[in-house]
């Protein structure tokens, strides 16, 4: 079933059932199931009852490349671990794409292109669908990455069982689920501004650099990387932007010690997507760094 179909029916067939039930039930539609899994509340959810309801029919692939923090990947293996779920990792290689190193606004397309490349040959050996962590909220946001999982009849359970954000936490909590309150956790090319080029130098900075807030004690946190590398944009939630100026001398000093030339923190605070105000800035004919 496609997203907008999985959408339509999710809508239509959703109210009035436990958003739970009505994930397993999308999920018991399958006989086997490999799952896209990043560790994030979501991809966690979609594992966990993938598990229970196909047991290891159900498996749970993490693609591993410089733009997933090591943190991250080592929190995904302890997770599946903990819940018996089946996990594997698979190496992708989007950084050798020019087309994703180039960073315009499809830069997420090429990045589900490879992970979709390195996925196939197991889902067509398993005869087992490729499930995606989208939930409906993110239907309306700036995602290239879902038009390559259309072009590749991937699914989206918790869009077909209707469930947003929030009801992805409730079902989480629910279940006793670590993950019901993690914080967002994009990739780290996702901290790039669109149109510097994205490099394994340029992710691996960015890396050190939220070790370091998350170090002086702010979990909640992204360093957007601009101006090829020079400048770092601290975000941090509003209510602790204060404190974050507060601590702006050792802010400054650590953060430089990681590549950065100009360390500076945004006063609106912390929001997912926020590079996407950079889209309307790009042009079309703008000239694209090479990074050979």
């Amino acid at each position: 079933m496609t997203i907008e179909a999985g959408q339509r029916r999710g809508v239509s067939e959703g109210e009035g059932k436990d958003p739970l039930e009505r994930l397993r039930e999308v999920i018991g539609r399958h006989e086997r199931l490999l799952v896209a899994y990043s560790g994030g509340v979501d991809s966690a959810l979609v594992a966990t009852v993938g598990s229970d309801v196909l047991g290891e029919r159900c498996i749970a692939v993490t693609a591993v490349s410089p733009s997933l923090p090591a943190s991250e990947r080592a929190a995904a293996k302890d997770f599946a671990r903990s819940k018996g779920i089946r996990h594997l990792e698979i190496s992708t290689d989007e950084f050798d794409n020019p087309d994703y190193v180039a960073n315009r606004g499809n830069r997420c397309y090429f990045c589900k292109d490879a992970l979709f490349d390195a996925l196939s040959p197991l889902s067509e050996m398993l005869q087992a669908p490729m499930a995606l962590g989208t939930n409906l909220d993110d239907l309306g946001d700036h995602r290239p990455g879902l038009a390559a999982a259309k072009l590749r009849g991937s699914i989206a359970p918790l869009v077909e069982a209707g469930l947003g954000k929030a009801a992805v936490r409730e079902v989480s909590a629910r279940l006793g689920l670590a993950t019901a309150g993690k914080p967002a956790a994009a990739c780290l090319s996702s901290r790039v501004a669109y149109g510097d080029p994205v490099t394994r130098e340029a992710v691996a900075r960015i890396e050190a650099a939220e070790a370091v807030l998350h170090d002086l004690g702010f979990a909640e946190c992204r360093v957007r990387s601009h101006a090829d590398g020079t400048v770092a944009r601290i975000e941090v939630p509003a209510a602790r932007v204060a404190e974050a100026v507060a601590m702006r001398a050792e802010i400054d000093e650590r953060l430089r010690g990681c590549g950065f030339t100009f360390v500076t923190v945004d006063l609106a605070g912390f929001a997912s997507g926020r590079m996407n105000a950079l889209l309307p800035l790009l042009a079309t004919d703008r000239p694209t760094k090479t990074v050979r």
